[in-house]
């Protein structure tokens, strides 16, 4: 009963809202990448590397997308390397809007987070994961606790900490991604006050596991909750530190779009 319901529930979605997409991104036009800061706050790479990120358009299919990895392989040491892109229009303070996205885990292991922020690029530098709202992650790392993740995608849930998505026709933990697939993903973003139970996201996932758009978390926190327009996209991967590294998989992103309300169409 729970897969018919999400199943019926997800094509609602689909089939009734209308598309108001606006592009932030698909890496189709040359010079892409001039639209991304780029920075390595936190570059500890020894003999040290300037630069050691790896941002870059790549292609397959005909098709192209941005891969980002922390440094190329074997090198450890860079801890926050950021990529930062202004959104085509604030999501204002009070404003409900739909940020969708391709992605696909090159492998593991890895240490990789995207989502929103309301702060420029230099502040970023100071602030680093301080500087998300919606955020999500990807991982396979241990925590410091000793907790092992295992490469299910996460949302941060408040007080800085993360929960996997869950998938509702089981009531438990989804599946960790699967490594060379791309997933789509619809997060609903309120930016409306706390006071007014803003602040929060909901995520839906199509791929792997989830054949039709399902609902896989619901009322996720923003990491801070400023209370301020959100404005660019911002992905952080990390190598770890060196004397345990978490490993360089990279993360492809592609068709990053952005609408007005709760949008589930593809765009």
């Amino acid at each position: 009963m729970r897969v018919w319901f999400a199943f019926i529930s997800a094509f609602i979605l689909t089939a009734c809202t209308d598309s108001n997409w606006v592009l932030v991104d698909d890496f189709e036009r040359p010079g892409a990448m001039t639209a991304w800061a780029r920075l390595d706050v936190d570059n500890q790479t020894d003999p040290f590397i300037s630069d050691p990120q790896i941002s870059e358009i790549k292609s397959a299919n005909g098709n192209r997308f941005m891969l980002r990895k922390p440094a190329a392989d074997g090198v450890v040491g860079n801890r926050k390397a950021i990529g930062r892109r202004d959104l085509p229009r604030p999501i204002e303070i009070g404003e409900v809007a739909t940020l969708y996205l391709r992605f696909n885990v090159e492998r593991f292991p890895n240490n990789h987070a995207f989502g929103l922020t309301n702060q420029t690029a230099s502040a970023i530098e100071e602030l680093g994961y301080d500087a998300f709202e919606p955020m999500f992650r990807i991982t396979d790392k241990a925590e410091s606790d000793g907790k092992k993740n295992d490469g299910t995608l996460m949302v941060l849930t408040g007080e800085k900490t993360y929960s996997k998505i869950i998938n509702p026709a089981t009531g438990q933990s989804a599946k960790p991604l699967e490594s060379g697939l791309w997933y789509e993903m619809w997060g609903v973003i309120n930016n409306a006050a706390s006071e007014d139970d803003g602040q929060t996201y909901d995520l839906y996932l199509r791929g792997g596991e989830f054949a039709e758009v399902t609902q896989v978390f619901t009322g996720a926190k923003f990491r801070i909750g400023r209370g301020e327009p959100l404005t660019g996209f911002v992905a952080i991967s990390n190598t770890g530190p060196k004397r345990a590294p978490y490993g360089n998989g990279g993360v492809r992103y592609d068709d990053i779009y952005l609408a007005s309300g709760k949008v589930f169409t593809t765009p």
